[in-house]
């Protein structure tokens, strides 16, 4: 067996070299290009100019493909059977699906008659011929779809494994093991040598281990929304982002837009961010976190779910809508509003108190145009007051007009009327409203018949942490209130710019000069002032969609009006505690779009040890849900211990180091949220495999290990407890340990009262 792997192994590395080869051709073929750019850039017309600047910028962008350094860029291998056509696409493969009728002989024996070998980017030869076929190309589908039951024209499938140019292993599967052809076979399959890879912090891509359910999700048809169930373990956000790569290849000028991709938590950010451009993509998607979706926000803060349910309730809204008007009340900063306009016009005082001017602030504030771009039509009715003060008229129109110029012109130059109207109408920032909320007093007002007193007391207190101008630090649920905000204010007046140059304007120079400008000085990207430009996308990815308070699903319908959507989630690990109410804000984000629905049924992550104890809080917290089936039986049984009456972290730091010493790669400390900080100091010092996290950080996360402390702690946390500790003990892709608390009522053997059977 080991001498035909050696033998499979070195011809698979046959062909990578020859892929090396062929890729190192090209290279020099794109760095020619870049250099004949430049040489045209000597051109001084404008029209030169601009040739040059887009030919810089493709090749530049060939070239930094090219370039890249890939691991598993060759990563698979089909070998197949006459198809019934002879037709080829595009990409030098044969089209057919299903074998010809002669493609199998009666004796049961067959011909292999093609072999394509799959990987991150297409590569043809100087014929056209493929030596690699880019894995989300058509020709490419039988790799992840083909099963046993339904081979089509795959005969052997193999996963390759290699770094850089050289290749370490093979794994095969046979799909159809009744034929006669030759082919050798190599290993016990690539899918269970994929799940038994020890994880790092960061998420590896499955595109060598994509299984058929999964790639039905990421080559679905991108119009209108597609949704996607799953529950733990089932690939969800591998998939959402893998489908983010596909659809920019199917389709780039489409999403030229920009891709969104909406997480959880920055930790959840931080582990998947590496997985794009490992597929070849990188530069159209964004990823952002919930609380980070605000330009200039950047929000970590949790709330206790007390406060959160309160601010991530559709009730924020109205309470939202009254302060945006009623913050006028007060004036900016500390100073208060005034309450009456004395200005000299003609040579008289003219004066408007303090009911003229409600009246004149209730007529503007009639409709439901944003506050601050309101602010000219206050300056006209102040004006038109204070005319009529004046009395003056004539009968001539001309000369009234004239005069009525002249009137606004002295009266809006006038320094009392300038400072007067800064004031009593001030330009207003989402924060600082957000922060006048910290006032009891006021929030009591605007809030009336929407929040009870105690709700009032626990937003105002929480909000106090913000100045008057609203620096301060922002928890997940502000941010959401602060997109609302800016949505209700409309944007500030613009201030005025330098005019450009006059002869920049007639010879185009300096907007055709930019991108080789900034490559050779070294200036931001041009994607990076595209991310900063942009707030609407041509496609939204919602990942772990359930969380999604219905605030936040009003924020992030705001970034994807015109945009196709996938969206996906799992009811049974939701956070949040009113599910109907956010189905609701998530419909009116998503409109009238039609819907395709997708359901991925099999955990890849937890072996079925682990898996049949999560499912026993699936069932409390769930009742009548089905867990996602179990690929695959360890034999390791999860671990149950006591950390008896006195502070747990001993025990927690204890438990860590078993799990370090048992496993070659990361380990999970689940604890509950106001314990995140010492559970942090507990496990100083263990190195960097090992991390602690709230439960609310652990979504989308997976680790080699997970210590779970104190379930009883996380499942009473908040209404929503038990599906947040279901998704606590599904982290863990090997081992599991429960660590109970005084609160747990642990059995003889440790075994906390929730998870008894």
């Amino acid at each position: 067996m080991a001498a035909v792997r050696d033998t499979e192994i070195a011809v698979e590395q046959t062909h990578l070299d020859r892929v090396y080869d062929r890729l190192e051709e090209k290279i020099h073929e794109a760095e020619f290009l870049m250099d004949d750019a430049v040489k045209r850039g000597q051109v001084g017309t404008p029209g030169a100019l601009a040739e040059r600047d887009a030919q810089v910028f493709r090749a530049g962008l060939h070239l930094n493909r090219l370039n890249s350094e890939f691991e598993d860029f060759l990563f698979g291998r089909i070998d197949l059977l006459l198809g019934e056509d002879g037709k080829k696409g595009p990409d030098g493969a044969y089209t057919s699906v299903e074998p010809a009728e002669d493609a199998i002989r009666p004796d049961g024996t067959a011909a292999i008659a093609e072999t394509l070998h799959i990987g991150r980017l297409g590569v043809l030869d100087a014929d056209y011929a493929p030596l690699v076929i880019d894995w989300r190309a058509p020709a490419a589908a039988p790799f992840y779809r083909a099963t046993p039951v339904a081979p089509g024209r795959v005969v052997r499938r193999r996963v390759i494994r290699s770094k850089g140019r050289k290749v370490l292993g093979v794994e095969d599967d046979l799909l159809r093991p009744e034929l006669t052809t030759g082919l050798p076979v190599v290993g016990d399959g690539a899918l269970m040598a994929a799940l038994g890879q020890a994880r790092s912090h960061t998420m590896r891509d499955i595109v060598s281990s994509i299984q058929a359910e999964q790639d039905e999700v990421i080559r679905a048809p991108a119009a209108s929304v597609t949704e996607v169930a799953g529950g733990p373990g089932t690939g969800k956000t591998a998939v959402a982002l893998h489908r983010a790569a596909y659809l920019l290849y199917q389709d780039r000028r489409r999403y030229a837009g920009g891709i969104l991709v909406v997480s959880p938590t920055p930790l959840l950010v931080a582990y998947t961010e590496g997985v794009l451009p490992s597929l070849g993509e990188e530069g159209q998607v964004a990823i952002r976190a919930v609380g980070s979706l605000v330009d200039g926000a950047e929000a970590t803060t949790y709330d206790d779910p007390a406060v959160a349910r309160i601010k991530g309730s559709l009730r924020m809204l109205k309470v939202l809508r009254r302060a945006a008007r009623g913050v006028l009340e007060y004036g900016a900063g500390s100073a208060r509003c005034p309450d009456r306009l004395r200005v000299v016009a003609f040579g008289r005082r003219l004066e408007l108190e303090a009911e003229e001017l409600s009246g004149i602030r209730h007529a503007v504030l009639g409709g439901t145009t944003p506050v601050n771009l309101l602010r000219p039509r206050a300056r006209r009715l102040l004006l038109d007051a204070l005319w009529r003060k004046a009395g003056r008229r004539f009968d001539d129109p001309e000369l009234a007009a004239e005069e009525r110029q002249g009137f606004d012109e002295d009266i809006s130059t006038e320094q009392e009327f300038v400072d007067f109207l800064a004031a009593w109408w001030p330009v207003l920032t989402p924060r600082g409203v957000l922060a006048a909320l910290s006032d009891e007093k006021r929030l009591g007002r605007w809030s009336r018949r929407i929040l009870s007193p105690p709700e009032v007391r626990r937003v105002a207190r929480s909000l106090r942490r913000l100045d008057v101008g609203g620096n301060g630090a922002l928890s997940v649920h502000d941010v959401a209130m602060l997109d609302e905000l800016e949505a209700l204010l409309g944007p500030p007046p613009k201030v005025r710019t330098r005019d450009a140059d006059p002869l920049d304007q007639l010879t185009g120079l300096e907007e055709v000069t930019t991108f080789a400008d900034r490559m050779a000085g070294g200036r931001r990207s041009r994607q990076d002032r595209l991310d900063a430009e942009r707030t609407e996308y041509a496609h939204v990815i919602v990942d772990e969609a359930q969380d999604l308070t219905p605030m936040q699903w009003r924020m992030v319908g705001r970034r994807g009006r015109a945009a196709t959507w996938t969206v996906v989630g799992d009811p049974a690990q939701s956070s949040w505690t009113d599910p109907d109410e956010a189905a609701l804000a998530r419909d009116e984000a998503l409109g009238t779009r039609p819907r395709r629905r997708f359901t991925l049924t099999v955990n890849y992550r937890n072996p079925a040890e682990i898996a049949d104890l999560a499912a026993k809080v699936l069932a409390l917290a769930m009742p009548g849900s089905e867990a996602p089936r179990a690929v695959r039986s360890t034999g390791l049984v999860p671990r149950f211990a006591a950390a008896g009456d006195g502070s747990p972290g001993e025990a927690v730091r204890a438990e860590a180091e078993r799990l370090l010493d048992e496993v070659e790669g990361t380990v999970g400390v689940v604890v509950a949220m106001g314990r995140r900080e010492e559970a942090r100091r507990w496990l100083a010092g263990l190195g960097e495999r090992v991390v602690a996290l709230g439960s609310l950080e652990a979504k989308g996360l997976e680790y080699d290990a997970t210590l779970v402390v104190s379930p009883a702690e996380i499942a009473d946390e908040s209404p929503a407890g038990l599906r947040v500790l279901y998704v606590a003990l599904t982290r863990a892709t090997q081992r599991l340990t429960v660590l109970s608390g005084p609160r747990d009522l642990p059995d003889a053997a440790g075994v906390p009262d929730l998870l008894r059977d």
